[in-house]
């Protein structure tokens, strides 16, 4: 583990609470009749909205550059691989940061002030920086939370970490490829509209990069084919696989993450304990970002091996590395996901996962 993350790794892991698949189910439809079709009415227009903010940018004049700034590390990658290095893209948040807990600092006001689209996860991921886009952007230009205007309400996912009550639905939606591939359509159609000058290089791009996602996709479906069914579970360090899990056929029995600073109790740890033991699963997974001494025990006790490189946001490498890219990020996640339990990643291994296009972007560290 580099010395630039462990600044950020000091909190003290605490156990939120163990699930079975049932709590990892989407919310509820609304219930039939007048109130759900209003429900789902409302639903579909602030969707839409949020697409309609996404393209608000209107087309700046031949010979100009697209100034963008985006969010998490695996969204930056996503917008470059559309974009290339037709636009002058700087993240937001620095890797190896908790985005959930992240405060940007009065300088990213300056970059916002010359911004023409911010792209943003959503789903109340990045809700400080997304206030501070909209205090300083300037006029015209466009905040495009990605995952809110492509994933209808209806199929949000709340859980052990992301309660209903709450109010925030589980926002890690490029953790599934599928969803990831929306966010790029979405990215390209944004970047069409905004510079319609190089809308052949945008579409090719995008075209491109959404084999790579299909390629991936097609992949990981291959690798959890060589998994015995019993091994689809994932423990982990933070609720970052709800998505994943849904698309294929995993299921996620809980998940230790940031809560406080207290250690979990003698009967947190008991408890979990028995549901590994009684899930059979072969291993559990920590984080580079977020590691966990609570589930280093908990393996040693449980006598199940216990993975701590796990990453959701962080990319591999450092920028400009062949792996530190989305798609090098999803191999690395799921081939140790797939070796630890058991299975054969042979196919993920394989992947391609190079960028389509020039990325030119600035990453924070």
């Amino acid at each position: 583990m580099s010395s630039r993350h462990r600044r950020y790794l000091r909190p003290v892991l605490a156990l939120l609470a163990i699930t079975t698949a049932a709590s990892c189910a989407a919310s509820s439809p609304a219930p039939n009749g007048a109130a759900g079709t209003d429900t789902a009415a409302a639903q579909a227009a602030a969707q839409a909205a949020a697409r309609d903010r996404c393209l608000a940018r209107a087309p700046i004049a031949a010979g100009q550059r697209l100034h963008i700034a985006s969010t998490v590390a695996p969204i930056t990658s996503i917008v470059a691989n559309v974009a290339g290095d037709l636009a002058d893209i700087t993240g937001l948040v620095p890797e190896g940061t908790n985005s959930h807990t992240f405060e940007p600092p009065p300088s990213v006001a300056a970059t916002l002030a010359t911004t023409d689209i911010v792209f943003a996860n959503g789903l109340k991921l990045e809700d400080p920086t997304s206030e501070l886009a909209q205090a300083n952007m300037p006029k015209g230009s466009a905040l495009c939370e990605l995952g809110t205007a492509v994933l209808p309400p209806s199929e949000y996912i709340y859980d052990f970490s992301f309660p209903q009550d709450a109010g925030k639905p589980n926002p890690h939606l490029w953790t599934n490829p599928p969803l990831a591939k929306q966010y790029a359509a979405l990215v390209r159609d944004v970047l069409v509209s905004a510079d319609p000058t190089n809308a052949a290089t945008y579409q090719a791009n995008a075209t491109a990069f959404m084999g790579r996602i299909d390629a991936l996709d097609t992949a990981m479906r291959a690798a959890t084919a060589t998994l015995d069914p019993a091994q689809r579970q994932l423990l982990t360090y933070h609720d970052a696989y709800a998505y994943f899990a849904v698309e294929y056929g995993w299921k996620v029995i809980g998940a230790i993450q940031p809560s406080s600073f207290d250690e979990p109790t003698a009967q947190d740890v008991a408890k979990l304990i028995v549901q590994i033991r009684s899930s059979g699963v072969r291993a559990i997974f920590g984080s580079e970002v977020f590691p966990s001494t609570v589930l280093k025990q908990i393996g040693r006790e449980t006598g199940v091996q216990y993975v701590d490189v796990l990453r959701d946001d962080d990319l591999i490498g450092k920028p400009g590395d062949a792996d530190h890219s989305y798609l090098g990020l999803m191999r690395f996640d799921y081939v140790t996901m797939i070796e630890a339990l058991g299975g054969n990643a042979a196919a993920l291994i394989a992947l391609d996962v190079t960028d389509v296009a020039p990325d030119t972007s600035d990453y924070p560290q």
